[in-house]
């Protein structure tokens, strides 16, 4: 054990506010589809987003005031889609502010196409798609939600499967993966190595 006289090498970091701000940290970028009301289709980018189960649950953090809740929770549907590194500004686009009418005119520049399962829209392009039924919504987190979809259908470009390249090095060099670090920056991922788990672990 260090001695407790010995100077912190360590920052402290107030956690009245989000500490995750205070630091940069990896998550994925993913794309979300929602229907809206009248029909017309959105899609937003969410960073807090990941399997949640083995199974095929997958969930995305978010605000019960923003579009892209309402039109889940109304339509108990969504689509996911992990973008590429060459999507950035598909990405941005996604994000565009609402006009007076509540659309969301940057929109029109961003390639959709239906969803083949569900009633729903899929973002062009995307390395992963996944339509999901909404399966429950956990609220109160805070000033956010969780909502959690199960996944009806998947569809993947061939250069993203694990199973149909030379390995991760290989599938990450034809088809590498667009991350999020947070704050308020993105990277590409070419490359990665094994992971040394000890001799008897199981994931």
């Amino acid at each position: 054990m260090p001695s407790t006289t010995e100077p912190s090498r360590y920052v402290p970091l107030s956690v009245d506010s989000a500490v995750w701000d205070a630091y940069y940290s990896v998550a994925p970028l993913v794309l979300v589809g929602t229907i809206e009301v009248d029909g017309s289709p959105d899609v937003a980018p969410k960073h807090l987003a990941m399997p949640l189960s083995r199974g095929p649950l997958f969930g995305f953090v978010c605000r019960p005031d923003h579009a892209t809740y309402r039109n889940a929770v109304a339509t108990s549907s969504f689509t996911v889609g992990y973008p590429s590194p060459g999507m950035v500004l598909q990405a941005s686009l996604a994000a565009g502010p609402r006009d007076a009418e509540g659309g969301k005119p940057t929109l029109d520049m961003v390639s959709l196409s239906p969803a083949r399962v569900i009633d729903g829209v899929l973002v062009d392009g995307c390395r992963v798609q996944l339509e999901c039924r909404l399966d429950r919504v956990v609220d109160d987190l805070d000033d956010s939600a969780l909502v959690i979809g199960r996944v009806v259908a998947a569809h993947a470009s061939p250069g993203a499967l694990s199973e149909a390249t030379d390995g991760p090095d290989d599938a990450l060099e034809h088809s590498p993966m667009l991350v999020y670090v947070h704050p308020g920056r993105v990277a590409a991922v070419h490359e990665s190595k094994p992971f040394p788990y000890h001799r008897g672990f199981h994931e």
